[in-house]
């Protein structure tokens, strides 16, 4: 783990982002959006943070940045009372490494964090575009012909060609209908072997997660992407996702996640409405900015950090703090 002193950017850079904090009702909320935290750089993820990537990224924050729960910045930024400069930390879908990589690191820094995790994904099951993934991973010929099922045919024969293949199915499939994105994942899969079971969370890494203290927040049960469901379907999966983890948790969820979480393309106004009736306190779309008291709580912008050093990392954090999000959840500069 590199010392803290030499990964410091310039001091310029630190009075930036005291220069671009307001104070008072004009205080700024910046949300940092993960899903995964790896041990060691994945050659199938290489934008993925390591654990090193990570404590880095949190000494940064905790130093430049009052870092508080999201709920509690939710309800202090209603109000007027956020503290300048205040950040909150979450992750999307519920991966285990959320458990078991990123928790001793927050734990290390004091830093609180929300898990939005998709419930149907427990105790062994894998998002589709994971088993994209890890069967490109495990794609030992040559060329992957997806020809039969209207897709490209697609040199693997080295590992970058297997990882762009991989992201182009992923980029090929995610609006497709269901059952067709099914025929063609199922295909990709059928030329790898055994894939594996143990990328999301367990039921009982999840009540670890819970009995820290780590908020846990809804995202559905399935992870679809809710302007491809009818609104009775997506209230389903809304309402199924919230009462499984309530069940488990034993507590009420108080967040909620859009998947994908673009707004007016992953989500619309009905949905906000759905999550609303849902009893949930605030929700976060993955739309960039920040979020100010004119801000819509149930469209909490975010953003993803991916900077793989210190000096760009904390200057992203300083740019996207141009970007205020107002009540409908769209952006001004």
């Amino acid at each position: 783990m590199p010392d803290l002193p030499r990964i410091l950017p310039h001091a310029l850079l630190s009075r930036a982002i005291v220069a671009l904090s307001p104070l008072g009702r004009r205080s700024q909320l910046s949300i940092l959006i993960y899903h995964r935290v790896v041990s060691e750089r994945d050659w199938m993820r290489p934008g993925v943070p390591t654990a090193e990537e990570f404590d880095w990224q949190m000494q940064l924050l905790r130093r430049y940045f009052t870092v508080l729960p999201l709920v509690e910045a939710a309800h202090l930024l209603k109000e007027g009372g956020l503290p300048s400069r205040t950040a909150c930390v979450t992750f999307d879908d519920g991966y285990a490494d959320n458990a078991t990589v990123a928790l001793p690191v927050l734990q290390r820094h004091g830093i609180p964090a929300t898990v939005f995790v998709a419930a149907g994904y427990l105790d062994g099951g894998r998002m589709w575009n994971d088993t994209v993934v890890e069967s490109l991973r495990r794609q030992n010929a040559d060329v992957l012909d997806l020809s039969a099922v209207g897709l490209p045919v697609y040199s693997t024969a080295t590992a970058i060609s297997r990882r762009r293949a991989a992201y182009d199915i992923i980029g090929r499939c995610k609006y497709l209908e269901v059952g067709r994105r099914r025929e063609i994942v199922d295909r990709v899969a059928a030329y790898a072997g055994d894939l594996p079971d143990n990328l999301m969370l367990t039921t009982q890494q999840l009540l670890g997660l819970h009995r820290q203290r780590v908020e846990i927040g809804g995202h559905t049960f399935s992870h679809p992407i809710l302007t491809r469901l009818s609104l009775d379907h997506a209230r389903e999966e809304i309402l199924r996702g919230k009462a499984e983890l309530e069940r488990i948790t034993g507590a009420p969820l108080r967040l909620f996640a859009y998947p994908n979480g673009r707004p007016e393309v992953d989500y619309s106004q009905n949905h906000v409405a759905l999550v609303k009736d849902a009893g949930f306190e605030a929700a976060v779309s993955t739309h960039w900015g920040v979020a100010a008291h004119h801000s819509d709580p149930f469209q909490l912008p975010r953003f993803t950090p991916w900077d793989k050093s210190s000096a760009k990392f904390l200057l992203r954090l300083a740019l996207n703090s141009r970007h205020v999000a107002d009540h409908r959840g769209s952006q001004r500069c």
